[in-house]
């Protein structure tokens, strides 16, 4: 191989190994029975709480094993991606795309925060406290129904090791 050639080798994107996942949280995160049985908002806010809170389960997960915490890492630049292109989508500008990202990511970490604390315990109390912190219902909408499952996707993501992580259809 000549120097040229090696010098402009391109080597795979470590985080397209986890776009199917990044796939699949989307896809959790956007489950008909969060709006409908617990009264998540079908708002943008509301899709986007539900979509942090769902990546950030993963993301504990994650930081549980050595080999899955650089993983996770990339996981967040999917999500900045991601953010990155809808706000850009729905039209917010140049100058205020970097601040607007930094809030989210600063909400996704306050959910980390939040969901550890409350995943920690074994009450639903501190669960359900995070998630009315943390979610934007309609009105009847049950902060109580949207922790049991979010307790229940966290227990089933414990069961997954790496490689089923990233290869296993995830529900919620």
């Amino acid at each position: 191989m000549s120097f040229l050639s090696r010098l402009f080798q391109r080597s795979p994107d470590p985080k397209e190994q986890l776009r199917p996942l990044w796939h699949q949280l989307v896809k959790v995160a956007r489950s008909p029975d969060l709006y409908r049985e617990c009264g998540v908002a079908d708002t943008l806010e509301g899709r986007f709480d539900m979509l942090s809170n769902i990546l950030a389960i993963a993301m504990l997960r994650m930081e549980r094993d050595a080999e899955t915490v650089s993983a996770s890492a990339r996981l967040t630049e999917l999500f900045v991606a991601d953010m990155d292109g809808q706000l850009r989508e729905s039209g917010v500008g140049d100058p205020t795309v970097g601040k607007q990202l930094g809030k989210l990511v600063s909400a996704l970490g306050g959910r980390i925060g939040a969901l550890r604390d409350g995943l920690a315990q074994d009450s639903d109390n501190a669960l359900v406290d995070a998630v009315t912190r943390n979610v934007t219902f309609t009105e009847g909408g049950s902060p109580a129904c949207v922790a049991t499952k979010l307790r229940r996707f966290a227990q089933a993501l414990d069961q997954l090791n790496y490689d089923q992580l990233l290869h296993t259809e995830l529900l919620l």
